[in-house]
């Protein structure tokens, strides 16, 4: 039985010894057509080095600071303005836009929500509480949004009372 696996071993190895001339003269045409010089590298051009200009900018990585806030204005008499002597809430320090409602919890006596700040940090609100840049007095807490009352100054001294809604994130307008 040996010798079975003998026989195709040997009808194999008989046939890679063919004539090869066809194989060595494709090979002379090559070398005969190729040159063989290799062209030198390209002149290199000098470095120039150019200072980084964006080295006192945020980084895009960083989480961005609080809003800046106006801490002095200035108050004429026959118009609203915010009280100058309130204590300032933590939720005052950032824009509108970067707080989220992320939920609400409670009952039917007291409901609050759940914001999230732009520095990811989690607060509690409810009515009476104070967040965004404008003074924004929380007026009432659903489930759904936070209707606020900010005072957007004008310019001129005075200050105009504005409704805002803070929508749950993910709801509908």
């Amino acid at each position: 039985m040996r010798w079975l696996w003998l026989v195709p071993m040997t009808l194999l190895l008989t046939a890679c010894f063919d004539d090869m001339a066809d194989i060595h003269q494709f090979e002379a045409e090559v070398k005969a057509n190729t040159r063989t010089r290799i062209e030198p590298l390209p002149e290199m051009q000098e470095f120039q080095h150019i200072a980084y200009q964006g080295a006192q900018s945020r980084s895009p990585f960083a989480l961005p600071r609080r809003e800046a806030i106006q801490e002095r204005f200035v108050q004429q008499r026959d118009c609203p303005h915010p009280d100058p002597n309130r204590r300032r809430e933590p939720l005052e320090s950032f824009a509108l836009d970067n707080l989220i409602m992320s939920g609400t919890l409670g009952d039917s006596n007291q409901l609050w929500a759940l914001i999230q700040a732009g520095d990811q940090t989690l607060h509690r609100v409810t009515r009476g509480n104070y967040l965004g840049l404008h003074h924004g007095r929380v007026l009432a807490v659903t489930s759904t949004h936070i209707e606020l009352l900010e005072l957007i100054p004008d310019g001129a001294g005075c200050w105009q009372e504005r409704t805002t809604t803070l929508q749950m994130a993910g709801s509908a307008n």
